[in-house]
């Protein structure tokens, strides 16, 4: 039977990791956003309205990284050391990659899980009125795939 190590007898708990020590820390999430060619087209051309969305996802994602223990209640607030973001166009989206570096008491994928949906969700937002069709819906558009590609833990 698996061990949670946030639940005791039902009850959600943080777990005390005040003994542990620092270790070097990295975690890698992917993700992936489906799009039409028009909006890939426009995000790649600069034409967007509401401005650069790659730009603008590579800022949110860093901005949420840094709240993650503000919005999943059981994640220890660590330091964040390094963080990359990057984008690749496939032929139906944009795929998002993004790595978090700490050395800290706990790992840090869930800070890299958080950083890669508000990515691939700004994008969405940025590009939400070319995405809709003629009864406001998203046919097309959706996120795919989100999970961790690397956890590393190593002595610092």
């Amino acid at each position: 039977m698996p061990v949670f190590t946030h639940l005791d007898d039902d009850r959600a708990r943080m777990v005390d990791v005040s003994a542990k020590g620092e270790v070097y820390r990295k975690a890698v999430a992917t993700g992936t956003i489906t799009l039409r060619p028009d909006t890939l087209s426009a995000i790649r051309d600069g034409t967007v309205v509401k401005g650069n969305v790659l730009a603008t996802a590579r800022v949110a994602a860093t901005l949420a990284i840094k709240d993650t223990p503000r919005l999943i209640p059981m994640c220890h607030a660590i330091p964040v050391h390094g963080i990359d973001i990057t984008f690749d166009y496939t032929k139906t989206g944009i795929t998002a990659t993004v790595t978090v570096i700490s050395a800290g008491k706990t790992g840090v994928e869930m800070e890299a899980l958080v950083g890669v949906s508000t990515a691939l969700l700004t994008i969405w937002d940025m590009v939400k009125s070319a995405e809709k069709d003629e009864k406001g819906q998203y046919p097309v558009t959706g996120i795919s795939d989100i999970r961790v590609l690397e956890k590393v833990k190593q002595d610092l």
